[in-house]
């Protein structure tokens, strides 16, 4: 009878959706929020302490747009870093038992500023939603990135 039981919930689970990615680590394709276009290409892994960061690894080529090589107004220790390679994520964790990550910070290098960090991961973990915020969630700007690998 247990067994059934089980049988019944690991499948009612296993439809519903309800199992979700726990690793965003990959790389993923940065789209822009304001025009939909391909900005850039990052790369997401696990930290040391279990937590997730994000690299910039390619910058793509937009038609009448000249990419910034440095961050510029950028505060420490980002001042006058170049963009390509820029650790531009720090400090996602995992919620457990969903597909969000939290508590992490962001960095604009085109406006030089941080910002608060969450990410939500699709149930197929082939999209994610990039949550940038000042404070509050609800004052902040999303941002769809697409895995790549």
């Amino acid at each position: 009878m247990n067994k059934n039981i089980l049988l019944v919930t690991l499948v009612s689970v296993l439809f519903s959706g309800k199992i979700f990615a726990e690793d965003i680590s990959g790389t993923w394709q940065q789209i822009d929020d304001k025009s939909g276009a391909a900005k850039a290409i990052i790369k997401i892994y696990k930290a040391a302490n279990d937590s997730f960061s994000a690299k910039i690894i390619k910058v793509t080529p937009r038609p009448g747009y000249t990419p910034r090589e440095i961050c510029n107004h950028c505060p420490s220790p980002y001042t006058n870093q170049p963009i390509l390679g820029m650790e531009i994520i720090k400090g996602l964790k995992h919620v457990t038992g969903t597909n969000t990550y939290e508590k992490g910070r962001v960095i604009d290098p085109l406006a030089g500023k941080v910002y608060d960090a969450k990410i939500k991961m699709n149930a197929t973990g082939k999209r994610l939603t990039l949550r940038a915020y000042m404070g509050v969630s609800t004052l902040g700007r999303s941002q769809t990135w697409i895995r790549l690998d």
